[in-house]
């Protein structure tokens, strides 16, 4: 590879500068130098974040305690902290059925179950941060092409710089240009369902509440938000077959709250306002192997999951953590951090997981979308034994929350 004047040489590369990457960006630094090992990274983003809050209309998403844990061990938490709305109980329902259970932080001796935070402005603070380290941000900045030898990755991007890294990472989500230039194989399952996503307001507070609840048509999760001009917020994901979707979006606000508030029940009070709605097709996909020549694919990059339990950014933390585990083990190591063993160490780590999560959510998903009597039976009575043997809910609670590996070791033993 010919060197230039627009080149800039690193030891690792990641393309997508949302949460996932510019977590992963962060974290790395921050590991390499408590190690006392030089790491060279670029962080290559598409779009710059907003300069101002999106305000009522905010986009959030639901932070496990397993995430937080890692966020704080990062050094990140604190900086985010401030933006979260804490989820101290989860109540599950099935809506027409006796089937219901609540998950409560105080039977854990936790002070939450998770927060949720307004992405817009979790991504104002991570790229203040971005700004201030030693990293190479390119901010807007696309990937055009990817040029590749045995020992490195030349990345060139639709200025003309170029970049080239031991270690390339493609946390550019679902439709990764990562995996599209690499022609990596992806898995996709389709679930015959869209989402609906918006803010809404209701008239009674949140106490800190989310709600998930399953209807025939399918499931609808609430999430507690901070107030806006005084109204207890919450946000809203309502999954359903997507002829239905395309109805409902076009329903007036009025009619949507009336939809929603039938579908739901009453069990966050009356819903009163709507905010903009936005919706997505719903689908597994899944990279078999989410790894390549001195590439590992994370988070959306890698899998996309169904929102029914909100573990789809929990699950791309762990892909995080696994990859500043074996990165810095390497430093460590004096070996190189694009690699070989570092493919194989990553994979390694993230098979289990990926699989049991995944495993986890489709059974859900079938389950809660099934009206087969024997299987309404099942679930209900599921959920009732949830709440008549509170023992039960330990490992429920556990995956909700993201708990993994030495993480559990560390928090679960004190309930």
């Amino acid at each position: 590879m010919d060197s230039n004047a627009n080149l800039t040489q690193v030891d690792v590369a990641i393309v997508g500068g949302a949460m996932v990457g510019a977590t992963t960006a962060l974290g790395l630094a921050q590991q390499a130098q408590a190690a006392g090992k030089p790491l060279r990274i670029a962080l290559i983003e598409a779009h710059q974040s907003g300069e101002h809050a999106s305000g009522f209309d905010a986009r959030a998403i639901a932070v496990a305690q397993g995430s937080i844990f890692a966020l704080t061990q990062l050094g990140l938490w604190p900086k985010l902290a401030k933006l979260g709305t804490a989820i101290r109980d989860i109540h599950v329902s099935d809506r027409g059925h006796f089937g219901m259970t609540e998950i409560n932080a105080e039977r854990f001796h936790l002070d939450a179950l998770g927060q949720v935070i307004e992405l817009t402005r979790a991504g104002q603070i991570l790229e203040a941060m971005l700004h201030k380290s030693d990293i190479e941000y390119y901010c807007p900045a696309t990937l055009a092409t990817i040029d590749s030898d045995q020992q490195q990755h030349l990345l060139t991007l639709d200025d003309g710089r170029q970049i080239s890294c031991k270690l390339l990472i493609a946390a550019d989500g679902l439709n990764s240009k990562v995996r599209e230039l690499q022609q990596q194989p992806l898995d996709v399952n389709e679930f015959g369902q869209s989402a609906i996503i918006a803010n809404i307001t209701s008239r009674q507070p949140h106490h800190h509440m989310a709600w998930e609840r399953f209807t025939e048509n399918g499931p609808i999760a609430l999430l507690p938000m901070a107030d806006s001009a005084g109204q207890p917020r919450l946000s809203l994901v309502w999954a359903m077959a997507t002829p239905l979707l395309e109805q409902h979006l076009a329903l007036s606000d009025a009619e949507f709250l009336q939809a929603l508030q039938q579908a739901f029940g009453n069990r966050a009070g009356d819903l009163i306002n709507v905010g903009e709605r936005h919706s997505y097709p719903l689908a597994l996909s899944l990279m078999p192997r989410p790894a390549y020549h001195r590439t590992l694919y994370i988070g959306n990059a890698a899998q996309t999951l169904h929102p029914i339990a909100g573990q789809g950014f929990n699950l791309g933390m762990r892909d995080v953590m696994a990859l500043i585990d074996v990165v810095t083990e390497a430093l460590t190591q004096n070996e190189d951090v694009g690699g070989a063993k570092v493919i194989h160490h990553y994979l390694q780590s993230r098979e289990v997981d990926r699989r049991e999560t995944i495993a986890s959510i489709e059974l859900l998903v079938r389950g809660f979308s099934n009206q087969y009597w024997p299987l309404v039976a099942g679930r209900n009575l599921g959920l009732r034994l949830l709440s008549w043997l509170p023992p039960l809910k330990t490992p429920v609670a556990k995956r909700a929350m993201g708990w993994q590996g030495r993480q559990q070791s560390r928090c679960w033993a004190r309930s």
